[in-house]
């Protein structure tokens, strides 16, 4: 059985090319997998909290999670075939991005995961979190991280 490595995407260009980046480095024998994680709705818009009322039906709550899966598989689909990984094995994970990715790595024994960094200074970083950041310090596995220069916008 080969190891593999799981490559992250959020279904931005940017991952897409930071990954790229990445798959430079690595052990060509481990097998790729590319894999994105799902933000799912809150239900509590459908339950509403305290005094409110919830802020959607659940027929649209439904709509909601459905519509996110698509856009889930085809980030993970446009994304393999961008990094000339057509046919590749994709996967699209639920949960916290860094939980379920150290989850996906230590359930499958990976060789390596692979992400970009949004690059976020130390103060956001210690303010809003980093997934990079959670699975740099929690994968079983080595984790390669790239960036990108800044844009001009």
């Amino acid at each position: 059985m080969s190891r593999i490595a799981i490559l992250c995407v959020d279904g931005s260009e940017r991952s897409v090319a930071a990954v790229a980046e990445g798959l430079a480095v690595l052990d060509p024998s481990l097998e790729p997998l590319v894999v994105t994680v799902m933000d799912m709705p809150d239900r509590s818009l459908v339950t509403g909290g305290g005094f409110a009322g919830g802020a959607m039906t659940e027929e649209e709550f439904e709509a909601s999670e459905q519509a996110i899966a698509v856009d889930a598989k085809e980030a993970v689909s446009s994304a393999a075939a961008t990094l000339g990984l057509a046919g590749t094995a994709t996967e699209v994970l639920v949960g916290h991005p860094g939980a379920a990715i150290c989850q996906l790595a230590a359930e499958r024994s990976a060789g390596a995961v692979v992400m970009g960094s949004r690059g976020r200074g130390g103060f956001k970083r210690a303010v809003l979190g980093s997934v990079s950041d959670h699975v740099v310090r929690n994968a079983p596995c080595p984790v390669v991280v790239t960036g990108w220069a800044e844009d001009s916008d």
